[in-house]
């Protein structure tokens, strides 16, 4: 059973309330979108949108079927899921939420990995922050979640799939470039920090206050919502700052930051994969499980450049 394109661009727009963004997810033109959305509101005859008022709302009629429109899509796919299975293989669709270092770093390499066994499997994928892809995964906008730092939720069950090491990060001409250094220096730098709801964040707060680092010891002199943002600004003289090794590759090997070692610092953390608390997950999304549980250990990366040098047990 193959979903209705009118009712799929439908649930669509409802989903985003933006035509336009709409467009972009189902590789469209805007007028074709509206087009198609005209078309199903004259067979239903009546409106499925309120356009008035400047923005996009569902009116009733929208409101009544968008529940159908979910049935429709879910029978679809389970439809997809079924046929393979019958020949043993896995297709339809799989929905997932990365937080923002496995989505920019990591979920490239693992989605074309997983793609090449299972490439009758459709995947999409969103990122944000830790805390925002878990409600969306409790809200069933995703199928799994790709996270990094603690879990602060019950109704969520987490499976390590890789550990990952943060690494404080300097500007190359910084004093403390390829250096080991006292935790206590941090307290006289700047402090560049990812914001509330990042598992990176806690990961590095939890980190310093075990040293023995209170946070109002700390220099924090800026917040930003991207690892990216966080390099640039310590690029630019900024400041330093703790982020995944996968993160600041590209630029040690150009040199343009450097690493520097905090003595007695623990700074890993697991990457997990999260799906609803209850039994274990099956069809597309343990396929999925299965394929981070077994193979994303070869993804690791071997060297992240010149860095300091390493000590016993670290």
């Amino acid at each position: 059973m193959i979903e209705n394109f009118r009712i799929r661009v439908f649930r669509t727009v409802a989903h985003h309330l933006n035509f336009s963004r709409a467009a972009e997810e189902l590789l469209l033109t805007q007028p074709a979108v509206t087009q198609q959305v005209k078309a199903l509101e004259d067979e239903f005859g009546v409106p499925l949108f309120d356009r008035s008022g400047g923005h996009i709302a569902l009116t009733p009629g929208g409101k009544a079927l968008l529940p159908f429109a979910e049935k429709m899509k879910n029978l679809s796919d389970e439809a997809f899921v079924a046929v393979a299975a019958a020949s043993g293989e896995q297709a339809g669709a799989l929905s997932v939420g990365a937080s923002q270092t496995i989505g920019q770093y990591l979920l490239p390499n693992l989605v074309a990995g997983f793609l090449k066994a299972n490439p009758r499997i459709r995947v999409t994928a969103r990122s944000g922050n830790t805390d925002t892809m878990l409600e969306a995964l409790v809200a069933r906008q995703i199928h799994v979640a790709l996270v990094e730092g603690p879990a602060l939720r019950k109704d969520i069950h987490l499976e390590p799939f890789m550990q990952d090491h943060m690494v404080l990060v300097v500007p190359a001409s910084h004093e403390w470039a390829d250096q080991e250094i006292d935790i206590d220096a941090l307290k006289e730098q700047p402090l560049l920090m990812r914001e509330f709801g990042s598992g990176s964040r806690r990961v590095v707060e939890k980190a310093l206050l075990a040293a023995g680092l209170k946070k109002k010891s700390l220099r924090i002199s800026m917040e930003l919502d991207s690892t990216e943002g966080l390099l640039s600004a310590v690029e630019a003289g900024l400041g330093v700052t703790f982020v995944s090794r996968w993160a600041v590759r590209n630029q040690l090997s150009l040199g343009t930051l450097k690493l520097a070692r905090v003595r007695g610092l623990k700074l890993s953390r697991q990457f997990s994969i999260g799906y609803p608390a209850g039994p274990a997950p099956t069809g597309n999304i343990g396929a999925f499980r299965s394929f981070l549980l077994a193979g994303s250990l070869d993804l690791a990366p071997r060297s992240t450049g010149r860095r300091a040098p390493a000590r016993p047990g670290s």
